[in-house]
């Protein structure tokens, strides 16, 4: 591992070449912002980046450095939002667990990794922390391996690490990560919360998203005994059921006794709960997220969210209308596994109305919605108004469950789209 400035190491990237930027809250700043600065030097390098937390507008995403880089996202992070907004990079769209893949067969080929790691352990061995999500396969494919050696970064176990005699230009720096704020559950998370925490049983394996209303189901879930974590993203909500015991792993088949993960995102407080603990491990996401690892363990609750439900039970979760916001990540993945897995259930779970006032069930959807859970893969959609159990269900006896939990003031149009639709099997159904 040869140690040398920023500037240094970014001069072994080229023209027309790819570059995977490692993600999560790890984004490795340090390595991005002196890449940005040869831009006047390079000319179409391809930049891979996946979910991601930036503390600001990643620096290659600016007119000027239109023809040095190309963008290609795998999840349209916060840092790049805009710049594809505007027309300046596209999104590629993939399940999360199956890029990986997309890496390794070569059909997105990686020349160069930028990565955050750790300081390297007594044994030589760097740890990619809070990200092994796609920095494991990508790493694994690349030709060039570039890594920020952070004193900031945890050290974490599983898939995430990598002897230091594989890094081939390291710059050191103590970058604090980005820390995210712990979301505080309002009051209609909180009644969303209960209501999921209601059907999850003792003993359950848990796949968790970010945000207020995982927050909320945690929180409702302080009284429950054996439960397990398979999840893609860990954040601070899991940390009181770790510590106080609920979360002991015990009853999962898969690397029972242990916390698994691919990525994490939270405050210090999960960073420095993360550093050599044993019983975490991060793993590659296609180990993670492969739908037939996940039904092994029994009772999975998978939990996600939604930008807008249809009376038939298709949900969006990516884009609003055809502006794509983020990606498909890991819903699909555990939506399967889950319905897969023995006592296994999934839930969409979402307020019934946007910040905006708008209803979030919708007789259709938004023209130019993309379906991330298609609905013959759906079991429960969740708000503040109860629970719609759609397995099994015709499509009028959907819409008639999904209108009773949309927000009052839009179901009477509800009522009026579907009876249009179905005629005499909806209307029957009173």
């Amino acid at each position: 591992m040869q140690l040398m400035t920023a500037a240094e190491a970014v001069k072994l990237i080229r023209s027309d070449s790819s570059v995977y930027i490692q993600g999560s809250t790890s984004i490795p700043e340090v390595l991005v912002a002196a890449l940005a600065d040869r831009a006047s030097e390079l000319r179409g390098v391809k930049l891979y980046s996946g979910f991601a937390v930036g503390r600001g507008p990643a620096p290659y995403c600016r007119p000027e450095n239109r023809e040095a880089f190309l963008v290609n996202s795998l999840f349209v992070a916060n840092n790049i939002r805009r710049w594809l907004a505007d027309g300046y990079g596209q999104s590629i769209p993939a399940f999360l667990g199956e890029i990986p893949g997309l890496f390794r067969d070569g059909t997105l080929p990686v020349d160069t990794v930028l990565l955050n790691c750790s300081r390297p352990n007594a044994e030589g061995y760097c740890s990619y922390g809070v990200s092994a999500d796609l920095a494991v396969s990508a790493t694994e494919c690349a030709r060039v391996v570039i890594a920020q050696i952070n004193a900031a970064m945890p050290f974490s176990y599983g898939d995430a690490v990598i002897h230091s005699s594989k890094i081939d230009a390291a710059v050191e720096v103590d970058d604090p990560l980005v820390e995210v704020p712990t979301a505080t559950p309002t009051a209609t998370e909180t009644r969303i919360g209960q209501y999921i925490a209601e059907l999850i049983p003792d003993g359950a394996t848990l796949q968790i998203g970010v945000g207020g209303i995982p927050n909320a189901v945690l929180t409702a879930l302080r009284g429950h005994k054996h439960l397990g974590l398979h999840t893609e993203a860990m954040t601070d909500g899991v940390l009181p059921l770790l510590e106080s015991g609920v979360i002991d792993n015990s009853l999962k088949k898969v690397m029972p006794g242990v916390s698994v993960a691919s990525l994490a995102l939270g405050s210090r407080r999960l960073y420095d709960y993360m550093d050599y603990r044993k019983d975490l491990v991060m793993k590659d996401v296609a180990w993670t997220n492969d739908p037939f690892r996940i039904r092994q363990n029994p009772r999975v609750m998978a939990i996600n969210s939604a930008v807008e439900v249809d009376l038939t039970g298709q949900v969006c979760a990516d884009s609003v209308g055809v502006r794509i916001i983020s990606g498909v990540g890991g819903q699909h993945d555990f939506m399967y596994g889950g319905a897969l897995s023995e006592g296994g259930k999934t839930f969409i779970a979402i307020p019934s109305m946007t910040e905006k006032g708008e209803s979030k069930i919708k007789a259709l959807l938004t023209p130019g919605a993309g379906v991330v859970t298609t609905r013959h893969m759906v079991q429960h959609i969740v708000t503040e108004y109860g629970v719609a159990s759609l397995r099994g269900r015709n499509l009028a006896e959907r819409a008639r469950a999904l209108i009773a939990i949309a927000h009052p003031s839009v179901r009477e149009e509800l009522e009026r789209a579907a009876a249009e639709r179905y005629g005499h099997s909806f209307l029957r159904l009173r």
